[in-house]
């Protein structure tokens, strides 16, 4: 069995049965309300996970000052300073690398809804991807609300994907005094570029994609939002 069967059988199909049962089963039979609702089961379900990968950001801001004096103290003797983060990782049982299998979890999922919003063809759905318990619609409204078309193209959908981007991403980055002797280090600047270019990036990849796609980034970027809000400040 090759891998694109794989990723079909135990990724793509639930995930596109999922949406299409939301469809038929939701009142109001809204596509865009059923696929607000299938992202928050999805995040639900990576729970577990994302909070792992939130709580480990929220350690590394608290102990940022520590950082800070270890690279001051151990400035040019670079074995010496690993040395001692890696045992002021230990000793706050952190690993600097505890964000990475979160996300590597969380990557085929998220990439499976994208695709399933992607490639789905709302005016015949294909009955052949559908389960034996699934009915078939036969055709689904793109309308969202009654207001938007989900398959057409939306420049507000794109910014505000952006937008909430950008708020989630300065979430992540430490507080530091503006008055920093170690403002301007190479990670600060490093940080501080990446703050616009992921809000920035988004809003380009949204900007010519379906609508479909940016209220899904719209709404598990809001999700995150969330998530982070409440580890930050438990």
């Amino acid at each position: 069995m090759d891998f694109h069967i794989i990723f079909q059988t135990i990724l793509y199909k639930p995930i596109f049965n999922a949406l299409v049962l939301l469809y038929q089963y939701l009142p109001g039979h809204d596509f865009g309300v059923s696929i607000i609702v299938l992202t928050c089961v999805v995040r639900f379900l990576l729970y577990p996970f994302t909070f792992k990968s939130i709580k480990s950001q929220k350690v590394l801001q608290e102990i940022q000052p520590k950082i800070k004096e270890i690279q001051a103290k151990f400035k040019n003797k670079k074995e010496e300073q690993a040395r001692a983060m890696m045992a002021l990782y230990k000793e706050q049982k952190i690993s600097p690398f505890s964000g990475c299998l979160p996300l590597l979890i969380q990557l085929p999922i998220l990439i499976a809804l994208f695709l399933v919003l992607k490639n789905l063809t709302l005016d015949k759905i294909d009955g052949n991807i559908l389960y034996s318990f699934v009915p078939n619609p036969g055709a689904i409204s793109p309308m969202f609300l009654g207001i938007m078309n989900l398959t057409q193209k939306s420049s507000l959908l794109a910014i505000l994907a952006g937008v909430f981007q950008f708020f989630q991403s300065k979430m992540t980055i430490p507080q530091t005094k503006k008055n920093s002797k170690n403002g301007n280090d190479f990670s600060q600047i490093m940080q501080k570029q990446m703050l616009y270019f992921f809000p920035i990036l988004t809003v380009f990849i949204l900007w010519g994609l379906p609508s479909a796609i940016g209220l899904y980034w719209l709404a598990t970027t809001l999700f995150s939002i969330g998530q982070q809000y409440l580890v930050f400040n438990r």
